[in-house]
Formats: C-alpha cells, structure tokens, sequence
C-alpha cells in the first residue's frame, strides 16, 4: 500500500472510531400535575451542544410538535432555557437541530439606571421592580426594600417610564420656581410614572422597610434592615429569563462581619422573582426573614401562612386609585415561621411587616424564596385570585415539570 492510500485509510479508520453526531435532538416535557403548565424549563447546554456536534452558542433551532420554531435562551450558568405549555397530565415535545435561529422579541429586559440614584430596575410581560443604588443611599433618603411598579402590558415599559420622568423633571421644577404651578402640575402629570399613562404606574410605597421581598436579617424579633447595594452584575438579560447578582454593605451581626449576596432572577411569565441569599463571613447560625411591607391605610387583608405571607397593598393613594397591588413572599423549601411585626406607632405610615422567617441558617448555607406581584387592574382581578396564584408558585416549584434529552 503506497502512503497516499495509507494516510487515507488511516483517516478514515479515526473518522469511523468517532461517535455519530445526532443530526436532531429530541426533548420531551412531561405534566404530571392536573393543571395546565406554562414555563420555562432548563436543559444542559453542553449536552445539547455534543450530541448536535457543535462548539456552542446560538448555532440551533428549537422547534415544536406544530413545526414552528420557538424562542430559547442560553444563559450565564450554561442551561438552555425553553418556554413551555404543558396540558395536565400531558407531554410536549421538542425537536433541536442545527442552524441559525430567528431574531426574537425580549420579553424580559433590566439595567441599572445612574441618571436616577443608581436604581437597578427589570420587568417582563407580567410586572416591574426596581431596587434602590448607592447614589440614593448617600442622598440620605431612607428606603430599603424592594419597589414595585405595576403594568398592564406584556411590552416592555420601564426604560420608556424613566426617559418621559426624567426628560421633563427639570422642566416641570423650573416653571415651579417660576410660579407656574399651573403649567408644573399639567407638565408632571403628563410625563411623571406615578400617573398611569395607559400602561401602568408607580404607585407602591417602600420608605424604610423591606417593601416586597427584600432578605433581612433576624436579631430576635428585630429586623436588621439592609440599605442599597454596593455592588452588581447582570448575569441574563432576556429573551426570557434577567439574572442580577447583588452584594450589599459589610455589617454586623453576632459578633461576626458579614456580607450580603443576593442572586435574584424573573422570568417570561411569572409573577414572582427567584432569590437566593447567603451571608458571607458568618460564623454562627443567622435568622433570615423576608416578607412584605403592611400599610397603615390596609392592616387587614394579609394572609399569614404555614410558608407564605401575601398582602392587598392599598397603594400611595387608596381613595385615589380605588385597585390594590398584590404582593408575597414564598419559601417552598424551609421549615419556617411566619409572623406579623408591628411597627410601633405607625410611623412613615408603616404599620409593619409580614414575614416568613427562616432561624437557625448554617453559615454560608444559601436560602432560596420567592417573591413578586400583580395588579387588580391586569392579571389578577381580587385577593382571591392572588391567593390561587401564590399557590400555584407552590406547586410549580415543588413539582417541576419533567424534561428528557433524548
């Protein structure tokens, strides 16, 4: 056999010890709950990418049972994340195969926003919130928790709120200054986002409380509430999922120096963040509670339960805007506590907490809830509603859907 022929065959004998690359591959999502699912799942990239032969990144298509391809994701922790509808008790199956996909709509967008005291600030189809940065902290002004800013829309809204707001603030305080308070009113009500322009508003009370869902450390029955973060790094940022990652000022706590971390994700569809928070430099056990803000107009339509706390927020303005906000906090996952903490007094008009409260945390074990919101004038028409909500989070979580890579 002359060298050519060798060399050839060789070859050839390499190519045939290589394992076959799949020219598809097929995902099947199994319901085994008797609800209807919509969600997204999460498959491993990287054996989406050997067993289709390729190196990584957008290089696929997803396509589903009617032949038409749908929107995925790839995210910072290597999953690819598809959005899913699942009848009960059914299956629903997928087809990735190799190609470029199609350009897709964001249905989740955040950023940090320096022109407005460095609030980090995200939405999807379902909701809006924002947390408070470094800039206001060193302002003086004294809010801690989470905002809620409510929407009516599945288009994303937040960055076409903060351009109107900011665009014409100093153009409604100098017609103040001039004495046309008039003209300033007209101005502010046209552009401010704490009107609804047809599309949702801002409209939720934070002040010095933990608003709805920020972590807070336990000192017995006190709160030991946490003020802006120092640091962040927006880990995801659609089509379907925003991933922020939060570090927070050193304090003390029980002797030790501790840092605050949060990991916080909203996905297409749901109304609730995923949070997990863990405190870095403990030495001995910590009580971490979360929860949401009870207002003086409204101390009654909150719901304490076994590993829930949900409230009707009667808004800034409750004889003005005549619709509630619903917010929540879930751990699914802990034995916990829940609990109502009065804030002696009443004072900026507060008149507490709702809390779940999780005692006895190991150091550096990190504590995974769940928190959001909706609105009465969107999708969520009365408490009621909100409760079978808050309950189907539960359930989802507990029950995930069943994903195989074939």
């Amino acid at each position: 056999m002359n060298r050519r022929l060798f060399v050839l065959s060789f070859a050839l004998g390499l190519l045939a010890l290589q394992p076959a690359q799949a020219q598809q591959v097929n995902v099947s999502v199994s319901n085994t709950t008797v609800f209807q699912r919509q969600e997204l799942v999460e498959l491993d990239a990287q054996t989406v990418y050997d067993k289709l032969g390729i190196s990584g990144g957008r290089q696929f298509k997803v396509i589903n049972a009617l032949k038409q391809e749908v929107a995925y994701q790839i995210t910072y922790d290597g999953k690819i994340l598809i959005d899913t509808s699942v009848r009960p008790n059914g299956e629903a199956r997928f087809t990735i195969v190799p190609g470029l996909p199609r350009p897709v709509k964001n249905a989740v967008y955040g950023r940090q926003y320096p022109e407005r005291v460095d609030d980090i600030a995200w939405e999807n189809d379902r909701t809006a919130y924002r947390l408070y940065g470094p800039a206001l902290q060193r302002s003086g002004e004294r809010a801690f928790g989470n905002d809620v800013w409510v929407k009516n829309t599945p288009d994303l809204v937040v960055e076409q709120r903060y351009e109107l707001e900011l665009s014409n603030h100093a153009a409604v305080q100098a017609l103040r200054k001039a004495g046309n308070t008039a003209a300033a009113d007209s101005l502010e009500e046209l552009t401010t986002y704490h009107f609804d322009h047809g599309y949702g508003l801002d409209c939720y009370k934070v002040g010095p409380s933990l608003g709805c869902g920020a972590p807070a450390l336990m000192d017995g029955d006190k709160i030991v509430f946490p003020y802006s973060y120092v640091d962040y790094e927006i880990l995801d940022n659609g089509p379907l999922r925003f991933t922020v990652a939060l570090t927070y000022e050193t304090k003390e706590y029980h002797g030790d120096q501790v840092t605050e971390h949060r990991l916080l994700s909203l996905d297409k569809g749901s109304n609730f963040n995923r949070q997990t928070v863990w405190y870095e430099g403990a030495t001995k056990p910590l009580d971490i509670a979360s929860g949401v803000v009870i207002h003086n107009e409204d101390t009654t339509s909150m719901l304490l339960n076994k590993d829930f706390v949900i409230y009707a927020d009667p808004t800034d303005n409750p004889n003005g805007q005549n619709f509630q906000i619903y917010v929540g906090v879930v751990f699914p996952y802990d034995q916990v506590q829940t609990q109502f903490i009065a804030n002696e007094g009443g004072a900026n008009g507060i008149a507490g907490h709702a809390l779940v409260v999780r005692r006895g945390v190991q150091p550096g074990e990190k504590v995974t809830y769940y928190w959001g919101s909706a609105w009465s004038k969107y999708d969520c028409r009365n408490f009621m509603n909100w409760i079978w909500h808050t309950d189907n989070l539960r359930s989802q979580v507990m029950n995930p859907l069943k994903v195989e890579i074939q």
